[in-house]
């Protein structure tokens, strides 16, 4: 069918302005008309649509993120299909995508990189204490409001414990220049997985660029798996570098072992000041997520409760 703005999906999600295209669809600004609030609408291009790979993909976006309620995670609500098209209604965030950020500023301030990775790490918290692997953490991913608070979005390659990948053996899903080592080898994702791929987002927004590049997606994975890590700029904090060198690390299990435990991690840091070359720490204190919403009674979430590190699967684990 053709999607155009004024369309309306499901008898009440109406398009207003196209706000994103992706490989597999289009991010739409929308208002339900039901509730009279403004969504965001994920949309299944028709090729894409025609694709089973690509449609298992956004079926799993919607049923994993669906699973989710947390303040550092896109909220999803409905899920459905209009004219054989495909559809997610989402939670419309008012941000930017940290992609955009880098491309404008090529680094951050260690203290507001700091902020927007803790709260990456609350999200992905969440996620993997319910059993989701996000897979595909990069900078296009997180988007970065008011307060460098984040929301972590398109969970379209993530997998939970209790599924099947969607992939034949061999082959992989996520992006080559933030793809774990591990991943990169065919080997089942862990929380440690995704933790690599922030390692590659602090390194980029400190460096100024990736750690690992080369001329196709295959020659990148071939360098996360047997490349050493290049050296970081002498600038940079030590207590952050030794961090972002080990959240690199070829053996998953030499990585910090939870997301929360790298939040306390980032919590303790001292960082050197730019200019004056004073160590510095880090604020331990961090502002509080934005507060949950209920959610319709069509998609039930599972609410997130924080477990102790005891209670947690070590990397590695499935």
């Amino acid at each position: 069918m053709g999607i155009h703005a004024g369309t309306t999906l499901g008898g009440r999600y109406v398009l207003r302005s196209l706000l994103a295209v992706g490989g597999m669809g289009e991010v739409w600004r929308g208002t339900d008309a039901d509730l009279d609030r403004e969504i965001a609408i994920k949309v299944l291009k028709d090729g894409a649509a025609e694709n089973e790979t690509f449609l298992k993909r956004f079926r799993n976006e919607a049923k994993n993120a669906a699973g989710l309620l947390h303040g550092n995670i896109a909220q999803v609500f409905d899920f459905g299909e209009h004219d054989g098209t495909p559809y997610i209604v989402m939670e419309l965030v008012e941000g930017e995508p940290l992609s955009s950020i880098l491309e404008r500023e090529r680094t951050l301030d260690e203290s507001r990189l700091i902020t927007i990775l803790r709260h990456t790490c609350r999200g992905l918290d969440a996620a993997h204490a319910a059993g989701i692997m996000h897979r595909d953490v990069k900078p296009g991913n997180l988007l970065v409001q008011e307060g460098d608070r984040v929301k972590i979005t398109d969970f379209g390659v993530s997998r939970g414990t209790d599924q099947t990948t969607l992939t034949a053996t061999g082959m992989v899903m996520g992006t080559a220049q933030y793809l774990a080592p591990e991943l990169a080898l065919g080997k089942p994702a862990t929380p440690a997985s995704d933790l690599y791929a922030l390692g590659i987002i602090a390194f980029e927004a400190v460096a100024g660029k990736r750690p690992f590049t080369a001329a196709s997606a295959v020659d990148i994975a071939i360098a996360q798996v047997n490349d050493p890590v290049p050296p970081l700029p002498g600038d940079v904090s030590p207590e952050l570098a030794t961090l972002i060198t080990r959240l690199l690390e070829k053996n998953p299990r030499r990585r910090p072992a939870s997301a929360l435990e790298l939040d306390r991690l980032l919590a303790e840091l001292t960082l050197v000041e730019p200019g004056s070359g004073a160590r510095v720490p880090v604020e331990a204190s961090l502002p509080a997520s934005p507060p949950r919403r209920a959610m319709p009674p069509s998609i039930a979430p599972r609410e997130y409760r924080p477990r102790p590190d005891v209670e947690r699967r070590r990397p590695g684990t499935r």
